[in-house]
């Protein structure tokens, strides 16, 4: 049986490490939060979260710190790297290191694939991986969990499509990852050069049942949850090669209405830039921007777990 006291001290590196009973621990305690969240809480008094961004970052930074805050913890944060002593040359393990001795839990993004791996090496507080390259971006995937559970009630015996860049997607990386553990058929949408990665599919081969499509439009009237991603600009080498795939998938409000369930939840980890059209707003299907919300719920359970604050 699952226990609060199985995550205290432990680092939140990849959906790989996760049970579904863990999950599913982690999301109850995400529930809770929901209340805890709109009132003061003092669970995290006199604890620091270390928020250390090294790519861009809107919703993960500012959830994480205001999760901390809501469990009544501070934070200390660079969020530029150039003002830190990487400019300098110092290594990505003594960063680690050296904010390890100011903080009783860390959170990182990092350009680099390895980079969750090499941190969880030498940190001497929890390291939650807020997103590392390419690899994985597993605290996305609890808060898309929890949307998800919300929007329809359960995850066991629906169908979801992951649809866009999904070989440079962390977030469809970590969510089919932790998909296998439920009772879910996902369809993996995407043009032949943004396919999903072979390492992910390998790691679910036999777990979860995926199909792989390229066609959005023909596929549309199977899915229950459609979780649109972006196509990542900064990951292609060339304007050009980008260019060729950045259209692929357009969701709009005709394409909801004429091909899509009368329910289905219309998902995306955010920023969109034009994969998503702003008709689509205003409809009950539409849940991208209520999904921002359940990534306090499910990072306050996070850090709470990771410190050992929570108990059963």
């Amino acid at each position: 049986m699952v226990k609060a006291a199985d995550f205290k001290n432990k680092h939140f590196i990849s959906m790989m490490d996760y049970s579904r009973e863990e999950l599913d621990y982690i999301l109850s305690v995400a529930d809770k939060m929901v209340d805890i969240s709109k009132e003061s809480s003092d669970l995290a008094k006199g604890k620091v979260l270390g928020s250390m961004f090294f790519e861009p970052s809107t919703r993960t930074r500012l959830s994480f710190e205001t999760a901390m805050f809501r469990l009544g913890g501070n934070v200390t944060t660079v969020a530029d790297p150039m003002t830190s002593s990487a400019k300098k040359g110092e290594t990505f393990e003594d960063t680690i290191s050296t904010i390890s001795n100011y903080v009783d839990v860390i959170v990182m993004r990092h350009p680099d694939s390895d980079a969750a791996l090499r941190a969880k090496k030498v940190a001497k507080v929890p390291y939650i991986n807020g997103g590392s390259g390419t690899w994985e971006h597993p605290t996305q995937t609890m808060l898309d969990l929890h949307c998800i559970r919300y929007a329809k009630g359960k995850i066991d015996g629906l169908t979801i499509g992951m649809v866009g860049d999904l070989k440079n997607g962390r977030t469809v990386h970590s969510l089919l990852k932790a998909l296998r553990h439920y009772n879910v058929k996902v369809y993996c949408i995407a043009p032949d050069i943004l396919k999903m990665k072979q390492e992910v599919l390998e790691a679910v081969k036999g777990k979860v049942e995926v199909i792989e499509v390229s066609d959005l439009t023909e596929n549309m009237p199977y899915l229950d949850v459609v979780y649109m991603t972006r196509v990542q600009r900064e990951r292609f080498t060339s304007q050009e090669e980008y260019d060729k795939v950045k259209d692929s998938y357009v969701m709009d409000r005709k394409m909801i209405e004429e091909h899509g369930k009368k329910d289905v939840v219309i998902m995306h980890p955010l920023p969109r830039i034009n994969e998503i059209s702003t008709d689509v707003d205003d409809m009950p299907n539409a849940w991208y921007f209520r999904q921002v919300g359940h990534g306090i719920y499910a990072r306050m359970a996070i850090i709470a777990l990771a410190l050992g604050l929570w108990k059963d």
